[in-house]
């Protein structure tokens, strides 16, 4: 076979290439197909429901938290109003003029008599009313509460001339003397019996030598119960007396108990301003064994009130401690 001429061996490569190039176009292109429709069944279809919601919004920072409305400062609280330095009862004119110028009965009656005055005390609503003051008709004086001064001595005094003195000289405060007068006369009167004073006013010096026999003679847990320590006893006021009784001849403190006049005593003592200080069974609020035979003046309105609230000791008349035996 001839061999081909240059010219044809040119087109034949020609004629090849371009067979070679729509090859790779034909190729290509069915790649591209091929991809293109595998990618669109590949895709998902959104449903429904997705295809219909609202696209989300965008993430956005927090809002911020939302505070209260400030609340408005509440005034700062006051201190209270100072407590009046004294209650109203101490503030009264007549009692302070009492107090300042008048007589203990002024002063009783300013507080609205006997049962004002000791509602007033025992309250605790008139502090300018010292039970503990030497000199006052109300003065308490026991195991716990000593006169101010230990030697104090009452002015003026009196002795009583209608009742028989058996031992001391029967001095009294004046007034407590002349109301232990009217007492024994009224006795008499009734048709009881007689009177006669046994120990009125002690002085402080007699009363340490009184004391000092009791303590060596019983020794001193028996003295406290019959004799006062000097400074507490009521005898020192002249606002007591020791009583007994005189039908026939005077006895003894002992023999007192049991008397018509001791009976007497506790029934009417009151209508002259007396009490019984030391009744039976009071010894756990006053310290001392029975005495029906000591009685103490305290006037007319404060025994009266004493009597009528069935009381049967100072202590508890005027809302105060017990008493029964000594700090120290």
């Amino acid at each position: 076979m001839p061999a081909a001429s240059p010219h044809t061996r040119r087109a034949h490569r020609t004629s090849r290439r371009v067979r070679l190039v729509r090859r790779r176009v034909l190729a290509v292109t069915l790649v591209l197909v091929v991809g293109a429709s595998i990618a669109t069944f590949a895709l998902p279809r959104p449903s429904d429901a997705e295809a219909e919601a609202p696209p989300s919004p965008s993430a956005t920072s927090p809002a911020p938290t939302p505070t209260a409305a400030p609340t408005p400062a509440s005034p700062a609280p006051t201190s209270p109003a100072p407590a009046p330095t004294s209650p109203a009862v101490c503030d009264d004119p007549a009692v302070v003029d009492a107090l300042a110028s008048g007589t203990d009965a002024e002063v009783v009656a300013a507080l609205g008599g006997g049962e004002g005055f000791r509602a007033a005390v025992a309250s605790g609503d008139a502090p300018c009313i010292d039970v503990t003051e030497a000199g006052r008709t109300w003065v308490v004086v026991n195991k716990r509460n000593a006169l101010d001064p230990l030697d104090y001595w009452p002015t003026p005094q009196a002795q009583p001339q209608g009742i028989r003195v058996v031992s001391g000289g029967g001095w009294l405060r004046a007034d407590a003397a002349d109301a232990l007068d009217e007492l024994a006369a009224a006795i008499v009167a009734d048709g009881v019996g007689t009177l006669g004073v046994d120990s009125a006013f002690r002085p402080y010096a007699y009363q340490v030598d009184l004391y000092n026999g009791y303590v060596a003679s019983r020794g001193r847990a028996a003295a406290d119960l019959r004799s006062a320590r000097p400074g507490h006893s009521e005898h020192q006021t002249g606002l007591a007396v020791d009583v007994v009784a005189c039908d026939g001849g005077c006895g003894s403190h002992d023999g007192f108990k049991g008397t018509a006049e001791a009976e007497w005593l506790v029934d009417n003592a009151w209508r002259f301003g007396f009490i019984i200080r030391y009744e039976d069974g009071a010894t756990a609020t006053t310290g001392y064994s029975w005495e029906p035979w000591h009685l103490r003046y305290i006037g007319v309105e404060l025994a009266e009130a004493y009597d009528a609230g069935g009381y049967g000791t100072l202590e508890d008349f005027f809302g105060l401690p017990d008493a029964p035996d000594y700090d120290a």
